[in-house]
This record gives C-alpha cells, structure tokens and sequence, in this order.
C-alpha cells in the first residue's frame, strides 16, 4: 500500500442503521465519489470494528466504527469538458456564476471529471494558475451539497486581488438556510471558534482552540407546525462548514445536512424528496471590489432549485396543517 494521507474515523449514527459500507463513506467523506469509495474498500483501506472490511455492500450497525485509510493522491489529469455553466457576470479578469448543488468545485480522486474546474477549462480561455492544474481560477469553494454564488479568477492578478479580499475578511457574503428548530431569537450573533472534531477529524465542531469564526443570523420566517425556519446568515469568516457547524452547535440543523445533526425522519418525506441529497443553504449575496477598476460589485440571485421548489412545498404544507 502507498503512503496515507490521512486516517479518519467515524461511528455509525443511529439514521445510518442498514446502510451499506460505501454509501455511509459517500456520505461522511463526500470528497470522494462512491465508486472510489467502493475501490478503496477492495483494495483494503477501510475496517469496520477494527476489522479489514472488503465488501461495498457491507450493511452498517449502529455504534460500529469505520475508519477510513486515505491514501496519497496521483496526479490528476484535467480536461476539459462540455458542462453548463451558468454565468452571472464576466469580464477579462472575473467570472461570476451560480454552482448548482451536487457539482464538485475541483477534481479530487474519484472526482476527476464532472467538476465545475472541468466546465471552466472548457467555457474559459483564460483561468488564473495560481491554484495549480487542479484548481486553476478557484479563489474561494462551497460543499458539493450547497448551491450559490462563486467568484472565479481569469488572471493571476485578480486571484491574488480576490484572494486577499477573503483573506482580509472584505468580501460580503449572505445565504439563506432552512433549519430544523424555532429559534426563539429574531437575530444571534454566533462569535465561536471553530476547530476539527475531536473524535471525528474530517467533522468541524466549536472548539475553544479553534480559529476565529463569526456569524450573524437573522429568522426570516418560521413555520411552527413543521418546526421548520427560514434564515438569512452574514458570515465574517470563510472556516470549513462555518454556517453548518455554528447552527448546529445552537440545535438548529440546515435541512439535508446529516454530518451535523438532521434526522430525515424529523420532516415530511414530501420535503425529502424535493431536497433529495441537497442541504438547504445558499449563496444568494456576494459583494467585492473589482480586482482592477476597483469598483464595489453586488451581486444577487433568486433562490436556486431544489431550494426554491423545497421552500414552497414547506410554505403549502404549512397552510394546509393551520
């Protein structure tokens, strides 16, 4: 075997009971696809109760441990390929557009195509190479499962631009969240650092020696017969899972998002069904200075589906039930 990369463990949750082996490591580790998955479990990288496990198909108990053995990466090979993009803005140094859920931002293994780098190196004929052959232009990224605004860099000049806004904490970013819970508060200020969990290392949890994050939320609406909320959030930092841990860590889940504490079994299988394996939250608001004229840029969108689709069966279902 090659050289780990990394060795990550997780326990079996109690929704997780009867799920097969490569669809709890899809779920928990969705940097790699599932057929990946399925070819690290056959090659032996995965043990279940400390035991090589070696069958995809393995059906999980609850309480079992599963730890997963990441090998170093091989270098990609990136090419280019004939997937939509749907732009917002451009110009020679910046590409705006909206990632639907479900599409990786860049290769990874088992994610060698399919990814929104692939679409770009089609669409575009010039991205930055500062992030390399495998993220040429990507400044900023959000999870497969979350939809929204991106900014992309055409030139190295504006990825550096770009990439010291974030760093510096100037660009403005809103989403919007549907949460399971009735927060009894219209707005919270959430200022918690936030660190890897400490059991489970690819998890984010707050941690008292994490770095920096900080989050405003405001309640939209709330819809008290489904214990379900709508919610706009600012945040002020760009950690990993940011908006989902600090939700999380208050007792309100984004919907779909299984890593930090939703039950499928707390909504309307309606609901689950129109959301399939998308979490509920948005990129809807994105500002920053243009990386040469230096002009303020705001940006907004309409809500993307199947967060569109899911908040108005919520809003149906909510008449039908008062």
């Amino acid at each position: 075997m090659p050289d780990f990369k990394e060795v990550l463990g997780f326990e079996v949750q109690e929704e997780q009971e009867g799920v097969r082996l490569d669809q709890f490591l899809s779920a928990v580790y969705p940097e790699f696809s599932r057929s990946y998955h399925q070819k690290l479990i056959e090659e032996g990288y995965v043990f279940v109760d400390n035991c090589q496990m070696r069958k995809p198909s393995k059906r999980l108990k609850r309480g079992q441990s599963v730890v997963l053995m990441v090998p170093e990466p091989e270098p990609l090979d990136v090419v280019p390929e004939n997937i939509p993009l749907d732009v917002v803005y451009e110009d020679e140094q910046a590409l705006l557009l909206v990632k639907p859920c479900g599409l990786v931002v860049h290769p990874s293994p088992g994610y060698t195509s399919g990814t929104l780098v692939n679409a770009l190196l089609y669409h575009v004929k010039s991205l930055s190479s500062i992030g390399g052959v495998e993220r040429p232009g990507i400044v900023h990224r959000l999870d497969k499962n979350t939809a929204g605004l991106m900014v992309v860099a055409k030139t190295d000049l504006s990825h550096k631009a770009l990439g010291e806004q974030f760093k510096d904490r100037k660009v403005e970013k809103f989403y919007r969240a549907l949460v399971k819970g009735l927060p009894p508060w219209d707005y919270q200020l959430i200022d918690t650092p936030i660190g890897r969990h400490a059991i489970d290392r690819k998890r984010f949890a707050v941690r008292e020696e994490g770095k920096p994050a900080k989050s405003e939320v405001w309640v939209l609406q709330r819809f008290k017969k489904q214990e379900v909320s709508l919610l706009k959030v600012k945040i002020h930092t760009g950690r990993t899972h940011q908006i989902r841990v600090h939700l999380s860590s208050l007792g309100y889940p984004v919907l779909g998002d299984t890593t930090y504490g939703f039950k499928k079994s707390s909504i309307h299988r309606d609901i689950l069904r129109a959301m399939g394996d998308c979490h509920m939250l948005i990129s809807y608001h994105l500002a920053f200075e243009h990386p040469v004229s230096r002009e303020w840029m705001v940006f907004e969108i309409q809500d993307p589906e199947p967060f569109k689709s899911t908040l108005s069966l919520i809003q149906q279902l909510e008449e039908q039930l008062s």
